[in-house]
């Protein structure tokens, strides 16, 4: 050996120490025990804890395996953990021996990542339904690998006495399995038994009385209750549902009424994925979202399997009325699969209507005594159990759309995961829209999204949305800097972010704008160059004072500019014209200069009195505030057909033309014709899309006779016809070869994939959303870039109002 290769060995066998940082998803998902166990097979000293900046170890050994203990953090991470970054530096070696978990620091703000809440682990599972397991039938039974995380979270870093389970002292054998590295419940905070709690629990409401408790083991009860038609109060992850067979109409049409929920469709639980394969076209994509541990509602296609079983189970006609989609969610909790029934139990309910615990717009109940309160007119019974849920977390939402996820509602088993910015942000806060509310902190190249928080016209919703910023602020340790808000004048997120902000500036960012922003922001733009945004929605405010919902923007994150848009036409009253989609058929109908005949479909809809007053209406321009709007083009057409008059949940008229245009047969290719204008007065290039010709093709296809699937079809073909021509001529005007497909309308996924399909092959990149939801569910997102780009020195803007390359027109 020579001397250089003799100083290399000394070198390499010589005594190292460093000092480990680990951020990321590594709190509640057994990365202590793991990074134990990977120092103790290196035959490392040193020790490792939890502190709010992540996850801190100190190694000391053999330099090549020091090396090595560093190189395998990542590769090797528990199946929960999400390694953002390992940073590391030289210490000098102290000696030692032994490798030990200390007790967690709290000092420092907080800037690790709380896992969300996943699914129930196979291993869980398997002693769930062993008998000789000591856990057998536990409602509770969990592990590093599984359970509540992120509900159950009161602070960081992430230990016991930081969560809801900190009232539960451990019994000696959970304490056993705690502190035993060779165990997988190796400090995972929510363990627990049938000894040590949390304890399930049946209450019966008493009509009249309190509720009183019932005897017998609470899910035996629970399910004989299901059996006969009683709808149960179920306490789950993020609050309550409520749960009736599925498969009883009565049942269900009675929740129905009870929720005030109109046709909104429910979700359905199954015990597997086989348990619905006949009633909805699944592909593997479905099934594995399905099975995936966030367990998501996954939105699937009705439809019978060529392998449809006699006697499978069907859910009753009043879960999903005049819906072409039946949503569908695994369990995810133990108590779901005790409910449902453990392999080889052949007695438990086949489906069950698994909604959240709520009346209609209202946000979800958490509180144990307000369950008893406001779910009283709702619920016959209540599972319930004494252990506190902290944060509120509804259930996520999700379907695929060419092969790819969409998220309709990013909720629980995804947050709050962090996204990844292309642009580093300084401290903000994005308050969101109104409707489908959820809010995103964000500073550095993380962006935070808050859990569902609800359609902000409720009080409680809007204490729920005060609590849930207040929350995630302490998890994350954001403190904003600015404050970024929807344009709107009458949103109460926007109030409500004027009144908090103190001395923060307020950025006010156009809806549609926003909505562009966060499909660039979700695919890592960095916004040098602008995009084509297709923004298509019912109800954004727009830079004139009109609704705006059928726009064409140039636009990055600086500003944009208004390329072209449909053509105005009143809105008659309002919110009336939203939920009475044959208000909107007429208003476009006289636009259109088309005479309200009694032979069509809206015209015969519409009672005799209010006709009168509704031409008066449109004749003074009363209460007519003129909108652009998609999806009132949608409600418009839904109603001339004769598919939906009358909407009694959000986007019904435009979910069931949808739902017509599948049945059309095929062979047809018809397209009905949108008209292209300049702008009025000249007013810079924006171009006004008139469906005046579309509306006279439709009244001539419905008087030869033309059934309303044929229509819907031919008008889904045009108005993907319509984003490819104006798209094209951006394109040639202004060079951008990026089209971003943003906006409630874009959850349609007939019109998603086509639009997608015409666009790609006339050779443009094309972003649709896949992590954030389309619809204002994602709109924060979007606020926080544009809002990042507007105050650079902390000055309050409208942002997005004008841009180098032009000005908002018409």
């Amino acid at each position: 050996m020579s001397a250089a290769q003799a100083a290399a060995a000394v070198t390499e066998d010589s005594p190292r120490r460093r000092l480990v940082t680990v951020r990321g998803v590594v709190q509640g998902v057994g990365f202590r025990p793991y990074l134990y166990g990977l120092a103790t097979e290196l035959a490392l000293a040193g020790h490792v804890t939890n502190t709010p900046e992540g996850v801190v170890a100190e190694v000391e050994g053999a330099a090549s395996a020091v090396a090595l203990f560093c190189d395998r953090i990542a590769a090797q991470a528990p199946p929960l953990a999400r390694v953002d970054s390992v940073h590391h530096r030289e210490l000098p070696p102290a000696g030692g021996s032994g490798f030990t978990i200390l007790t967690s620091r709290a000092d420092g703000p907080a800037r690790t990542l709380v896992s969300p809440d996943t699914a129930t682990c196979a291993d869980c599972l398997a002693e769930l339904a062993d008998p000789a397991d000591r856990r057998h039938r536990h409602p509770f039974v969990n592990c590093t690998h599984c359970g509540p995380r992120f509900t159950i979270v009161t602070g960081v870093p992430y230990d016991r006495a930081h969560t809801t389970m900190a009232g539960f002292a451990m019994c000696p054998d959970c304490a056993r399995e705690y502190a035993d590295p060779a165990d997988r419940r190796f400090h995972a905070q929510p363990v627990a038994c049938l000894a040590c709690g949390p304890r399930l629990r049946l209450l019966a409401a008493g009509r009249p009385g309190p509720p009183s408790a019932v005897g017998g083991d609470p899910v035996t009860e629970a399910r004989a209750l299901l059996a006969r038609g009683a709808t149960l109060a179920v306490k789950g992850l993020g609050g309550y549902h409520l749960a009736c067979d599925a498969t009883d109409q009565a049942a269900v049409s009675l929740l129905r009424r009870r929720k005030a929920r109109g046709d909104k469709p429910f979700a359905v639980m199954a015990r597997t994925a086989d348990d619905v394969r006949h009633l909805v076209r699944m592909g593997p994509e479905e099934r594995s979202l399905l099975e995936d541990r966030a367990r998501p509602v996954v939105l699937m296609r009705r439809g019978p399997h060529p392998s449809c079983t006699a006697g499978a189970p069907r859910p009753a006609e009043a879960v999903a009325p005049g819906s072409p989609d039946l949503g569908v969610l695994l369990p995810y909790t133990p108590l779901h699969h005790l409910l449902l029934g453990l392999p080889g139990d052949p007695d438990g309910p086949r489906l069950l209507v698994m909604t959240s615990g709520n009346v209609s717009g209202e946000p979800i109940v958490t509180d144990d005594t307000e369950a008893l309160e406001r779910l009283a007119h709702l619920a016959d019974a209540w599972l319930t159990h004494d252990r506190p849920i902290h944060v509120p977390c509804d259930d996520s939402v999700v379907r695929v759309c060419d092969g790819e996820p969409l998220v309709v509602r990013r909720s629980r088993g995804y947050a709050p995961l962090p996204l990844t910015l292309p642009l580093p942000v300084r401290p903000a806060l994005a308050v969101g829209s109104d409707l489908k509310n959820a809010f995103c902190l964000g500073s550095g190249r993380r962006a935070w999204l808050s859990a569902h928080i609800g359609d902000m016209d409720d009080v409680g919703t809007q204490a729920a949305f005060e609590r849930a910023v207040e929350q995630l602020e302490f998890i994350t340790g954001v403190q904003p800097a600015t404050v970024a808000s929807d344009r709107h004048p009458g949103y109460r997120s926007a109030r409500w972010a004027d009144r908090n902000a103190g001395r923060r500036p307020v950025v006010r960012v156009q809806h549609h704008h926003a909505h562009v922003a966060s499909a660039m922001a979700e695919h890592g733009l960095d916004g040098a160059r602008p995009v084509i945004g297709v923004a298509f929605d019912g109800t954004g405010h727009g830079d004139d004072g009109a609704v705006w919902g059928g726009e064409f923007l140039l636009a990055d994150y600086d500003g944009f500019t208004r390329f072209g848009h449909l053509a105005y036409v009143p809105l008659p009253g309002g919110d009336a014209a939203v939920r009475r989609p044959y208000r909107m058929a007429l208003s476009h109908l006289r636009a259109a200069g088309i005479p309200w005949s009694a032979d069509l479909a809206c015209t015969a809809a519409c009672p005799p009195g209010e006709l009168s007053v509704l031409e008066r209406q449109l004749e003074r321009d009363l209460h007519c505030v003129p909108t652009s709007s998609m999806g009132r083009l949608f409600d418009a057409v839904s109603s001339l057909a004769g598919v939906c008059h009358h909407a009694g949940y959000e986007a019904q008229a435009a979910v069931e033309l949808e739902g017509a245009a599948l049945r059309a047969p095929a062979g047809d290719s018809t397209a009905y014709d949108f008209a292209l204008h300049a702008a009025r007065d000249g007013a810079g290039g924006a171009v006004r899309a008139d469906p005046a010709p579309v509306l006279a093709a439709i009244v001539d296809d419905l008087r030869a006779g033309v059934g309303p699937a044929v229509v819907a079809a031919r008008f889904h073909r045009g108005v993907t016809g319509l984003v490819h021509r104006i798209c094209t001529l951006a394109r040639e005007r202004h060079g951008p070869d990026t089209v971003a497909l943003t906006g409630g309308v874009f959850a349609n996924t007939l019109l998603s994939s086509a639009c997608a399909a015409a666009l790609r092959e006339d050779g443009f990149t094309v972003l649709r959303h896949r992590l954030v939801p389309p619809n204002d569910g994602g709109l924060a997102l979007g606020q926080l870039m544009v809002a990042a780009r507007a105050t650079p020195a902390g000055r309050a803007t409208p942002a997005g109002r004008a841009t180098p390359a032009g000005r908002a027109a018409d």
